[in-house]
Formats: C-alpha cells, structure tokens, sequence
C-alpha cells in the first residue's frame, strides 16, 4: 500500500508524527507526506512499515524528493528519513515522483 498526502503550515518534527500514525493505520506500506511552509520551502517526510524494511528505503525516496524541491539530498534511516528544498509549490510533483519510484520497484 501507499499512502501519500500534502498538508501545509504543519512542522517537520510534526510531519513525523502524521507519518506514524499514517504507517499505523495502513499496516504495511509506504507513506509520504508533503508539506509547503508559509515561507515557501517545502518538506518530505516517507515512512516505511518494518515489515517492507528491507525492499524499500525511506532514504532513497526521500532523495527523489528533494531533487523536485530544489533541494541537496535529505536523509534518515531506512524506515524513516526527511529531506526538503526551497520550492514547497513542487510538493504534488515530489509525492508524485515517489510514488513513481516505488511502483517502479515494486515492480522489478
């Protein structure tokens, strides 16, 4: 399963939280969550359930991410990792190119 979701004016230490409750809810999967700041920036914050851990990396996603946001990477551990960049408006594209990814390799 994926789960994926733009919110705004919520912080990044609160995106964090959103993610887990999310990654409760569905049981096993992907989530991902965007956000656009007031000031502009944007975050990204993918959750993967434990028992997905070693097919897919948060890390990677999160990466993919930050390449839409204008930003320089981002990071975390493999079940949970963050990244943002100054362009908050590319938070749909972001979320899109992750599920993109990960249907990718699902996929092979």
């Amino acid at each position: 399963k994926f789960l994926s979701r733009a919110v705004a004016g919520v912080e990044m230490k609160d995106l964090k939280s959103l993610a887990d409750e999310a990654k409760k809810a569905i049981g096993s999967g992907v989530v991902a969550i965007g956000n656009a700041s007031a000031d502009g920036k944007g975050g990204v914050v993918v959750s993967v359930t434990s028992d997905l851990a070693d097919r897919f990396n948060a890390v990677d996603f999160v990466r993919i991410a930050s390449e839409k946001l204008g930003g320089k990477g981002g990071g975390g551990r493999p079940d949970m990792a963050q990244a943002g960049g100054p362009d908050g408006s590319q938070i749909p594209a972001a979320l899109e190119a992750i599920e993109s990814a990960l249907r990718q390799k699902a996929a092979g």
